[in-house]
């Protein structure tokens, strides 16, 4: 008969063996579980160090971006009876757009995103809605205040959400037009003009301000509809769009510049203020690295968070434009501007659209 393996005998010196080889066993799997723990925890710190860096380079560039275009556009050059303004739209909009396409292309030789099948035709119209937008943003500062011009370019999401729902039959949550309707609100709060003036307030052309700022913002809600028909059909990088979006943008101008005499008219502005080049440089410089650190931040932590920090360095570029520039502001208006802000961070927190089943 064969001898019987699973005696008593063998199943002692089996255990025995378990219990000396227990203790190194576990303190392996505790030394893999440490590094892993070690592991997690640096590349949390390492997000967080990221994420700091973004939010800190979206506030700094921005609340600079803020800073020099109002300087620019709402300053005076010269002394005395000879003080100027500076009314060259086309020229700044120009230096920015050649800025942006410049970054964009360092940023695609570093990254090497691939062959960009988008055609050129789509580049052209959205350069020319994109183009649209920014004129009439910056046009209006020569009617309007800067913070009232920041709390309406704020507002970016509804003409967005109407052209999705009445172009693209898209459909929303009831939340989110809660949330508009606090937006719209707080906008009409903001935008209420008094009977007359106070003591040092600034009195703009009636409606020209608001009215360019309404251009503005269809024509960037143009923009996004556009941008997300490329990015669907033909999926089309971030910078490559910027690019060539930006280069389409400067051919434009230059037949604006030249056809308007704005070319001639600058130039002799620029030889007269030559620190006026310096300031469209750096705003240009300003606007190209947030944009990037805005890219960063929607590729690396999403959407959600990148839409929270831009609205809240929103809110502080108001609160810096009273502060430096001292822009007057009563209760309603700050009012106005909290209901905004809130309704923005709650839309983008909860407003998601709603996401139809596929059958």
């Amino acid at each position: 008969m064969q001898p019987n393996f699973t005696d008593i005998g063998h199943l002692q010196v089996h255990t025995s063996c378990s219990k000396f080889m227990t203790p190194a066993s576990e303190s392996l799997e505790r030394g893999d579980g440490d590094l892993q723990d070690s592991d997690h925890t640096q590349k949390m710190q390492n997000n967080r160090f990221k994420l700091a860096i973004c939010a800190g380079g979206i506030f700094v560039c921005y609340f600079y971006y803020g800073i020099i275009q109002e300087s620019v556009t709402k300053g005076k050059y010269g002394e005395g009876e000879n003080q100027e303004k500076f009314t060259f739209t086309l020229s700044l909009v120009f230096m920015q757009c050649i800025i942006n396409a410049l970054f964009a292309q360092i940023a695609i030789s570093v990254t090497s995103p691939g062959l960009d099948k988008t055609p050129s035709s789509l580049y052209a119209i959205c350069s020319l809605s994109y183009l649209g937008a920014m004129l009439a943003s910056n046009h209006s500062l020569q009617h309007i205040p800067y913070p009232t011009q920041v709390l309406g370019k704020s507002v970016k999401p509804i003409p967005v959400m109407i052209l999705g729902v009445l172009v693209a039959r898209k459909r929303y949550p009831l939340l989110k037009y809660l949330f508009v309707l606090m937006i719209v609100t707080g906008v009409a709060l903001f935008m209420y003009k008094d009977k007359k003036p106070k003591s040092g307030q600034e009195e703009h052309s009636l409606g020209m301000g608001e009215i360019l700022l309404l251009v503005s913002l269809t024509l960037d809600g143009l923009t996004g509809g556009t941008q997300d028909k490329m990015r669907s059909e033909y999926s089309c990088k971030s910078h490559a769009m910027m690019f060539n979006v930006n280069i389409w943008s400067v051919l434009w101008l230059t037949l604006g510049w030249l056809l308007t005499g704005e070319a001639t008219t600058f130039i002799g502005f620029a030889q007269r203020h030559p620190s006026v080049l310096m300031k469209m440089f750096t705003f240009s410089v300003a606007s190209a690295l947030g944009q990037n650190f805005i890219f960063i931040t929607v590729t690396s932590f999403g959407p959600l968070t990148c839409s929270i920090i831009t609205t809240t360095r929103k809110f502080f570029t108001i609160l810096g434009s009273v502060l430096i520039f001292g822009n007057p502001m009563v209760g309603r208006q700050w009012i106005g501007t909290v209901l905004v802000f809130i309704g923005l961070f709650l839309d983008s927190k909860y407003g998601k659209e709603k996401k139809v089943a596929k059958s």
